[in-house]
């Protein structure tokens, strides 16, 4: 078996809003964790509470994290958080940097989501609409935690209203002002790549506008909804994946922000079918490798 992901210390996969492990035959993250593995990686996908906030999300992880060190014997762990797990894993190593030896944001919502203003804007949570829209997000994770097979833990706690309030550019804001670490200090700049010794690193997807989809992309669904979300943007109009805008993403080492990725295929989503160019997991592969030459 190969070496070449053979990071010092494991990689933990911190999943994002609505996140799971493995709903039937569609893992969340699809090809990366065997292709990590072949690479001579421990790779570990976790679980928190699908719909919560960024702090209670971060506080289960650190208890996920003692586990992982226990089973492991490491003395610290390498998150990887898609989008807002990215929020997510910078809590656990603002609160615990001496467990964390680096961040990983894949696009990440760093400094908020256009697309959680448009709601908070046009379905607030006492209107009509904004009932609705609580059912039916109730009844998707419900439906969800049904189907993730690949979950053997506890049933985790839901707040759909802190869930959606963490994902708000005020929301966020609030967050960066006690958790800093990493956050570029103008906008779209990159970030300190390492604080308390813990590196810091980035990277995030746009979608092509004016172009038609190619290849496996005609049969992905997720990219359409993303489209269609993408009409929510108005600062990053243009320039975002469906769901976050390509600067906000930003944190720590930039590594890119305009690869042909929507926000769910960049974790290659859809069971692969991604657009003609697209390779998600040569980028979790390479950046395996840029961990384990910085020694961590």
């Amino acid at each position: 078996m190969s070496q070449r992901c053979a990071t010092r210390y494991p990689l933990v996969l911190v999943p994002g809003m609505f996140g799971f492990i493995r709903l039937v035959l569609y893992p969340y993250w699809y090809g990366i964790v065997s292709a990590l593995r072949r690479g001579g990686a421990v790779v570990v996908a976790v679980k928190v509470s699908p719909l919560h906030s960024s702090e209670v999300r971060g506080e289960q992880l650190l208890a996920l994290i003692d586990d992982i060190l226990r089973q492991t014997g490491a003395q610290k762990v390498n998150l990887i958080g898609h989008s807002q797990g990215s929020l997510t894993a910078r809590y656990a190593a603002a609160k615990r940097p001496d467990l964390v030896a680096s961040v990983t944001s894949v696009a990440g919502p760093n400094h908020g989501s256009e697309l959680a203003d448009y709601l908070q804007a046009h379905y607030p949570a006492d209107s009509a609409k904004g009932r609705v829209l609580s059912v039916a997000l109730r009844l998707i994770n419900a439906l969800m935690s049904l189907l993730d097979i690949g979950y053997r833990g506890p049933k985790l706690p839901v707040n759909l209203n802190a869930s959606h309030a963490s994902l708000t550019t005020a929301g966020v804001t609030l967050f960066n002002q006690r958790y800093p670490q990493g956050l570029p200090v103008t906008w779209g700049g990159r970030g300190p790549e390492e604080v308390n010794g813990v590196r810091y690193y980035s990277w995030s997807g746009t979608l092509q506008p004016g172009k038609t989809d190619k290849g496996r992309n005609l049969f992905d669904g997720t990219n359409r909804t993303c489209r269609l979300f993408a009409r929510t943007f108005v600062r990053e109009a243009g320039q975002c994946d469906g769901l976050v805008g390509r600067y906000s993403s930003h944190l720590g080492m930039v590594i890119g922000d305009d690869y042909p990725l929507d926000h769910f295929d960049i974790v290659n989503q859809s069971l692969g079918l991604v657009g003609k160019g697209a390779e998600p997991i040569r980028l979790f592969v390479e950046h395996a490798e840029r961990l384990k030459a910085a020694g961590v």
